[in-house]
Parts: structure tokens; C-alpha cells; sequence
């Protein structure tokens, strides 16, 4: 596991922003983690790269303790923050450019690295642009360019596309699929918008800093929703019948063929998972 948190803890004062947590973070998975505002998600990205000191807890990332050994973990991580850190005034290759410089690189090796960014971000055609003068979604491809500087094996994307249009959304989780694809490095999102995760091979539910439930997608979907039949009849009456599998469909069609206008199922979704888990309901569950 590249990833490992065990029984973490963290308070603000009497505040506890994360109560015991425990997950693990498979090397070359895409894990999301899942929750809404104030839920717990970035305090513990935070504390996950270093940012942010632990109350209590064993967390490791690439076999590193966070606290003994944050400078070895910075050099294993890329992160993409809410809130970007690129220098408005320079140009995104000024941008990265200095980034590069950070990690000791120079010469040959600096430029190389800088390319390589452009290239796989596909950010060339406004590298020489001002970074503040930028579309929301060039801005955010900007972004991820400067955490890919020094190749990192980890890639932390904290709520990358709030505020974003959906097109540009779909277009910037395309450029990370295939950046994943390619590298091979891990991928760690927290996010609010559910089909972000919903290609995840993990995802994690946290509310008020515990964690509900974790799983695969459609372990998730099995375990906290159901899909939905739909029958429209000729009367113009509709049947609805909640089902655990897609199979206990058939007989109840069959019972109502002859009379039947519409049939109509409707998949669980990780929304539905996501609602039945952070209602006011406790308890902590597991999938898989």
C-alpha cells in the first residue's frame, strides 16, 4: 500500500475535524475520497502532504512517516490545491519554470522537466500566456502541470474542478485518466460531486470525520441502494418495485406483460449511496 492511516485524529480545540480514522491507498489506484464541505476531506489531505501537523495517529505515504519524514514525502507527491498557488503576473512557463527550480533542477534537466509538463497537460498553446489571464479550465490544466513538475509518484487533486462547467470538468478528468494511464502513478481525489468518483477503483465516505463506509463503486451501490422498477400500465397506473438485482425484474414483468405501456429501471446511484450514508444515521461500514 503506498498510502496508510491508522486511527488519525485531528482537533481545532475542543473541535474534532477527523475522528480515528483508519484507510489504505492502493500504488496505481484512483482513490476518491468522498464528502461534503466540513466533512473532514481536506484536513486530511492536508495532513496527508505534510501541510498540516496530526493530533494523533500513524500516517505513512510511500512507506514515509508524514512527521519523520516530510521532506522525503514532498518529493514523492504532487498536489493540486482548491485554491491555485501559480503567481497570477508570470507566464505558466515562468510558473513552472520556478517550480522546477525548487526541486534543485537546472540546465538541460529544468527545460526537460518543463516540456514534459506542457506536453502532458497539452498546455502548450498558452504556456507563454499570463496565468491570470486564463480560462477557468486552462487555469486548472496549468495547475496540475506545476504538481507534475518533478514526476511525482503520487498525484493529490484537492476538489479540482469546483467551480468549473461541466464540459470542462469531463475534459480535465479525461487529461488525468490518460496521465494515469500512461505514468502509472496513484491518484488521490477528494471531491463533493459524485461522478467524479464513480470510475474510482476505491472510494472512501466521510462525514463529520468519521468514515461511513469504503469500497469499490459498485460494492457501494449494492450495499446502500437499490435500483427501481418503473411499470407504466395501459390505465395509466405506475408500479414501482425497489430491487436488489436487476433479475427480480423479470417475473414482475412477466406478471403485468399484457397490460404493460412503459417499463422503465433505474440504476442506484453513487448519489444515492452518498445520501443514505450522511443522513443523521451513525455507524461506520465496509465493503469489500
Amino acid at each position: 500500500m503506498i498510502i496508510q492511516v491508522e486511527n488519525l485524529y485531528k482537533s481545532y480545540g475542543g473541535i474534532e475535524a477527523v475522528r480515528g480514522i483508519s484507510f489504505t491507498v492502493r500504488e496505481g489506484s484512483l482513490f476518491s475520497f468522498l464528502g461534503t464541505n466540513g466533512a473532514g476531506k481536506s484536513t486530511t489531505i492536508n495532513i496527508l502532504t505534510t501541510l498540516l501537523a496530526k493530533t494523533s495517529g500513524v500516517v505513512t505515504v510511500g512507506g514515509i512517516d508524514v512527521v519523520r519524514g516530510a521532506d522525503k514525502v514532498r518529493k514523492l507527491i504532487g498536489v493540486v490545491f482548491q485554491d491555485s498557488v501559480l503567481d497570477p503576473l508570470l507566464t505558466v512557463r515562468e510558473n513552472l519554470t520556478i517550480r522546477a527550480s525548487l526541486y534543485g533542477m537546472s540546465g538541460i534537466k529544468l527545460k526537460n522537466a518543463v516540456d514534459n509538463a506542457v506536453k502532458m497537460t497539452d498546455i502548450s498553446d498558452f504556456s507563454g500566456r499570463q496565468y491570470q489571464k486564463l480560462s477557468g479550465g486552462q487555469r486548472r490544466r496549468a495547475d496540475i502541470a506545476r504538481a507534475l513538475i518533478h514526476a511525482p509518484k503520487i498525484l493529490f487533486l484537492d476538489e479540482p474542478t469546483t467551480g468549473l462547467d461541466p464540459k470542462t470538468r469531463r475534459d480535465i478528468w479525461s487529461m488525468i485518466r490518460e496521465l494515469q494511464a500512461a505514468s502509472g502513478m496513484t491518484v488521490f481525489l477528494t471531491t463533493h460531486y459524485m461522478e467524479e468518483a464513480a470510475d474510482s477503483d476505491e472510494v472512501v465516505v466521510i462525514h463529520k470525520g468519521v468514515i461511513k463506509a469504503r469500497g469499490a463503486p459498485l460494492e457501494l451501490k449494492t450495499l446502500y441502494c437499490s435500483d427501481m422498477l418503473k411499470i407504466t400500465l395501459e390505465s395509466g397506473e405506475y408500479i414501482e418495485h425497489k430491487l436488489s438485482n436487476t433479475v427480480q425484474a423479470l417475473p414482475i414483468i412477466e406478471k403485468y406483460k399484457d397490460k404493460i405501456v412503459n417499463v422503465e429501471i433505474i440504476n442506484g446511484t453513487l448519489d444515492d449511496v452518498f445520501l443514505s450514508l450522511t443522513d443523521s444515521k451513525e455507524g461506520i461500514g465496509y465493503a469489500g
